[in-house]
Formats: C-alpha cells, structure tokens, sequence
C-alpha cells in the first residue's frame, strides 16, 4: 500500500470515529433494488410512532441487506389501487352490508382508485377497474348470486386477479370479503396448493391482500370444520402477502362490517415505501424477508417473500 493510499485510509478511520457507523451507511453497496409495501402497526392503539429509514432491518435469513429508501406512502408517494373482491357464492345476507361498503369505497382518499370484482367460477369478473371516481365504484356492489358452488376456489379468482393486473407504480391491495372454503381441494390442511399458488402470485406482483371472512351460500349446512378451515386459509392468505384478516365467527349472522372496514382504512394510512438492496443472484425468484426494528411499541408488517430479479 503506497503513502497516498495510507493517507486516505487514515482519513476515513478518522471520520468513522468522529461520525460514527452512520458514514459508512452512506457508502454506495452493490445489490438488486426490491420494493415492498410495509404497514407499521403501534402495540398501543393511541401510540403515534415515528418510524426512521435507520429504523428498519431487512434480512434475508441471516444476512442483513441495505436499506435504500424509506418513506410515508403520503402526499405524492400515496397512490394506491384497491380491489375489493367479493365471492359469487357468498350468502345473500351480505346485502345488508352493501351500504357499509360503500361507505368505506367513498370515504376512500382521492389518491386512492378503487376497483370492484366478483369471484365467479375461477376467475376475477371486474365490475369496475381501478378509478378515482368512487361513486362510480361504489355503484358496482350488488347482491353476490347466493349459490352454493358459483365459486368453488376464491384462490383461483386471485390468483387471476394478480396475473392481469398491470403494474402502474402504485400500491396494489386487495380486500377480499369470502368464507375462504376451497372446495376445489377441502380442508385440513394449510398447504392446499391452490392457496398457495395465489400467496406466490400476489408476492410476486408486490399485491397486499386483507380478508375478511363471509359465510357462504348455504354455510349453516357446511360443518363448523369447513368453515373454520376457511378462515385458518384466509388468515394465512393475509399473513404471508402482508395484510390483515378478520375472523368474525363461524355460525349465525354477520355483526356489523364497519370495525372491520375502519380498521382497514387505518391500516392503509400507515403504510411506508420500503426499497432494500437483495443479494445479486443470477435467477430471479421469491426469496424469504425479515423485517425487525429495535422500536418495542410497533410491528412492521409485510409480505414473507419478494421477488427479486436476475442480477445483470
């Protein structure tokens, strides 16, 4: 090493004490640029927390990776593309809830385009596309058919949903309102492959999906097990893709949507642009993410995996 390169050398040990780790934070770092959506949920239902870009940790098993942006989906960064996808072959009881979600619909920020699709023999029938006119969504919600079987798999009409959607740089989320049963495969178990085709295709699209749990046609017929499974699917749906779900019973009559909705609501003003640097890899595919944070009085919510392209 020549007495130039010792002399630079020096000066950086030197700044490192003076600045501390935060000098080499800002040292360029070879990686594949990956973007999530990630919702930040306070312990404490009256916490107002600031979450910071050196707040947050991305790892891929064990191997930290670089946080390269970190920001509030607020003001310019807010664009978002809601889908509400409700099921074919929920009962027909879900018309006295129509006016909550059309509430909701309309109570939507004007940075929001909403999008209205029903779950009909496998695939998502769109109602109305993505639009910031939430009138004009709001008037796609009608009465499901109310027939057992008019959708044998919410998971297919997801899985639908998601390949033809096309990207537009804003975020994409999906609420569904289903009773989750995949009649195409039963019950029993949490690897149904169908489910878990849909999981792998929202992870790759970036598509955060939330459910709430519906009965279907003719569910006071079905065993309690079918419809607790239903729930047990929509629950992992909404865990591994970064969302929410909300179980609300398994018999009976549905109590009011609206808590449900509420809280989906606030969910989406909580939500942060996440870009980290992956490993570079020469296939792309979904790899497995952590997200941690030091700050003991939130959760940070996310998809378990992302798709990360070849590196060049």
């Amino acid at each position: 090493m020549n007495t130039k390169q010792l002399r630079a050398l020096a000066i950086l040990w030197i700044a490192a004490a003076l600045l501390g780790p935060a000098v080499f934070a800002q040292q360029p770092a070879n990686g594949i640029p990956v973007h999530m959506v990630v919702t930040v949920e306070p312990r404490h239902e009256a916490d107002s927390v600031t979450v910071t870009r050196d707040d947050v940790m991305v790892f891929e098993g064990k191997e930290r990776d670089r946080v390269a942006e970190w920001v509030p989906a607020q003001g310019d960064r807010a664009g978002l593309e809601l889908f509400i996808l409700l099921d074919n072959a929920s009962s027909t009881s879900f018309g006295l809830h129509i006016p909550e979600v059309k509430k909701f619909i309309s109570e939507q920020p004007a940075t929001s385009k909403v999008g209205v699709a029903y779950m009909q023999n496998g695939v998502a029938r769109i109602e109305q596309s993505p639009t910031a006119d939430h009138e004009l969504a709001a008037k796609a919600i009608h009465l499901p058919q109310g027939i057992a079987g008019a959708n044998a798999s919410p998971y297919f009409a997801l899985s639908d949903l998601a390949k033809h959607w096309l990207q537009t740089g804003d975020r994409h989320e999906v609420l569904i309102v289903s009773d989750g049963i995949d009649f195409y495969y039963g019950t029993g178990d949490l690897q149904d492959p169908y489910l878990s085709a849909a999981i792998e295709d929202c992870q790759r699209a970036g598509i955060l999906v939330s459910a709430i749990y519906f009965p279907g046609a003719g569910h006071l017929g079905h065993s309690y097990w079918l419809n607790y499974w239903g729930q047990m699917y929509l629950a992992r749906l909404a865990e591994e893709t970064g969302g929410e779900s909300y179980g609300v019973g398994l018999t009976g009559s549905l109590p009011d949507l609206t808590p449900y909705l509420t809280d989906a609501a606030r969910r989406l003003d909580h939500q942060y642009l996440l870009t980290f640097l992956a490993k570079p890899e020469k296939k792309p595919g979904l790899r497995s993410v952590k997200l941690r944070t030091e700050l003991h009085n939130i959760d940070l919510v996310s998809a378990n995996a992302v798709y990360v392209p070849a590196s060049e």
